[in-house]
């Protein structure tokens, strides 16, 4: 059984993606001590899909096993994996939080050697993969998975599999009697970083993301250029695997739009002209992309990375927002729209679509479970009436990694003064 000790001096995070990972960090290295709770099997959260960062295409893996290693030697921060927070009660200083443990059917003497999915063969989408491909009903989330440990899908629970799995275990640490737990404590102030997630490309009709497996997703490109990924690198596509040489890249897709998204989630812009780097870079001089767009959004330090990119002569842009997608016989999609400097209508056919969609609150606005303030598109506020309860990263905004950071380490330096209060009362 899990136990979690803690007083209302303590620091609850909610989310263990990058921005909750640096807010436990920073906290914790204060010697504050801290609870990070996580509904992933594991710590990193979106950042760990990501192939390179922008703008100086550098790859996550590398700052990111830093802070992991960080948080895995501080013994001031307890992780809780498959975990989720039902309730919080009581005032700033003084809350009592509960949280659900979901079992993961694998204990601490796993060693990760893999021989449980080995004796598997249920398959499954793997969501890690956006569901590009497949994975086993015993599985370690990704290669660089914190905790290392593999999990066991619960739908494999029952079945000949488990018992598989078991009996391939030499070390004991498959446990197919494992049970969700509850687990209340007390904490000072929490820090909600639960981030965010890809809007639904399905619910934009037009485009015909869930008819056309030639139109994907800016996140399913991300891991489709990954070498670690489901395609081990390969722009190719989806229907066929044919190399995909001629890309089109759909800006806003669901953003900017009252039918949709009515915010500009900031980053899409850079994502999109980092992709069109992948293409060019896999095809040199056969490489053909498009970026169809409204407005180009590279403030600040991207101004440098946007006029890089813009400089590639296999990129070109045209300033539209396509109307729609077909697919031919041949299962190539077909873009339509009018270009709105020439008033140009085109009808250009290409190998693969990216739809660049936006970022939205990963919990709804009625997810929270208790009373917070949140703006129109449902991102937290930060507004008094939360008291203790501050957000951190996309929880509060769309934002890029860089500023999810900055944002997490305000976040816990307001936690802090919080829990510091706490202690100067009881002085």
């Amino acid at each position: 059984m899990t136990e979690v000790v803690a007083t209302n001096e303590t620091i609850l995070v909610v989310g263990g993606g990058i921005s909750g990972l640096t807010a436990a960090i920073e906290a914790a290295e204060t010697g504050k001590q801290v609870v990070l709770v996580e509904k992933r099997p594991y710590l990193g959260g979106r950042v760990t899909q990501l192939y390179k960062y922008f703008p100086k295409l550098c790859f996550p893996t590398c700052g990111l096993e830093i802070n992991q290693r960080r948080a895995r030697q501080n013994p001031n921060i307890t992780v809780l994996t498959l975990a989720e927070v039902t309730d919080i009660s009581g005032d700033k200083g003084n809350y009592k939080a509960t949280v659900r443990i979901s079992p993961r059917y694998v204990n601490d003497n796993c060693t990760a050697c893999g021989d449980c999915a080995k004796a598997v063969e249920a398959e499954f989408d793997d969501e890690y993969n956006y569901g590009l491909s497949r994975r086993k009903g015993a599985y370690l989330p990704y290669r660089m998975a914190q905790p290392s440990r593999y999990v066991l899908d619960p739908r494999i629970i029952g079945t000949p599999d488990a018992d598989k799995a078991k009996a391939a275990c030499k070390v004991d640490a498959i446990d197919l009697d494992m049970q969700p737990q509850d687990l209340s404590f007390p904490c000072g102030a929490v820090i909600w970083a639960t981030g965010w997630q890809p809007y639904d490309a399905a619910r934009i009709q037009p485009y015909g993301y869930d008819r056309f497996p030639n139109v994907i997703t800016s996140v399913e490109f991300e891991r489709m250029a990954d070498p670690n990924g489901p395609y081990a690198g390969r722009i190719v596509r989806p229907s066929d695997g044919r190399e995909a040489k001629k890309v089109a890249f759909i800006q806003c897709a669901g953003s900017r739009d009252r039918n949709h998204l009515l915010h500009c989630s900031r980053i899409c812009c850079m994502a999109s002209l980092k992709q069109a780097t992948y293409v060019s870079d896999a095809y040199k001089d056969a490489a053909d992309v498009t970026v169809y767009y409204i407005d180009l959004r590279a403030i600040d330090r991207f101004e440098d990375f946007y006029n890089k990119v813009r400089a590639i002569p296999q990129v070109k842009y045209v300033k539209s927002k396509p109307a729609s997608i077909v697919a031919d016989k041949d299962g190539n999609p077909v873009v339509h729209g009018v270009d709105t400097e020439g008033y140009n209508r085109y009808a250009e056919r290409f190998d693969l679509v990216v739809l660049a969609i936006g970022m939205e609150p990963a919990v709804p606005k009625d997810g929270f479970p208790v009373p917070i303030v949140v703006n129109r598109e449902g991102f937290i506020e930060a507004a008094p009436e939360n008291g203790g309860i501050f957000a951190a990263g996309g929880a509060s905004d769309a934002l890029d990694v860089n500023r999810a950071v900055q944002h997490a380490t305000g976040a816990a330096l307001r936690a802090i003064q919080v829990v510091n209060s706490v202690r100067g009362m009881e002085v």
